[in-house]
């Protein structure tokens, strides 16, 4: 038998970066949309959108920190998407949620409300758990900036909750 030589085929930029990365994005989506078959999605839009840069585009500065931010604007995006296609007012007669499910669903929705720089420090901090000087660092901001942000995105998240749950402060 005549012994043949398989050269691998370099893969491509993009396929690297799959390679390498699709655990973190997938990770980041899920501990936002809190299912698979969303963080899935989530996986597909982040590297389509990579795709469609294309070969030409500027090479990623800090790859992981642009997926992980892809990642959570994708999800941020999908959870608007839901929140408006949903029929029907919230039940104001509702009390605060005591199922954590229902507690992380009510979370989901009312980071919707969220403007995206906000969202995305708010998961960076405390679904990614970075502190704030790894995020000033990765969003080019200041550690004040980023500590106004996150006090203040905390602050409109209880008031969207308490909405949501129909108690009144």
């Amino acid at each position: 038998m005549r012994e043949v030589n398989i050269v691998p085929i370099p893969a491509s930029p993009i396929e690297r970066i799959f390679e390498e990365s699709h655990g973190l994005v997938f990770r980041t989506a899920y501990r936002l949309t809190g299912n698979a078959a969303d963080a899935e999605d989530v996986l597909q839009q982040v590297f389509l959108r990579l795709i469609r840069r294309g070969d030409s585009a500027e090479p990623l500065e800090n790859q992981d920190s642009y997926l992980r931010r892809a990642a959570i604007n994708v999800s941020i995006d999908l959870i608007r998407n839901r929140q408006e296609a949903r029929t029907g007012p919230l039940d104001e007669s509702r009390a605060a949620p005591d199922d954590p499910r229902e507690l992380r669903d009510s979370l989901r929705r009312a980071l919707a409300t969220l403007s995206p720089k906000a969202a995305e420090i708010f998961a960076l901090r405390f679904f990614e758990g970075y502190s704030n000087p790894e995020i000033a660092k990765m969003l080019g901001m200041s550690q004040v900036q980023v500590a106004v942000v996150v006090f203040r995105t905390r602050k409109q998240l209880q008031k969207e909750l308490q909405s949501q749950s129909g108690v009144r402060s």
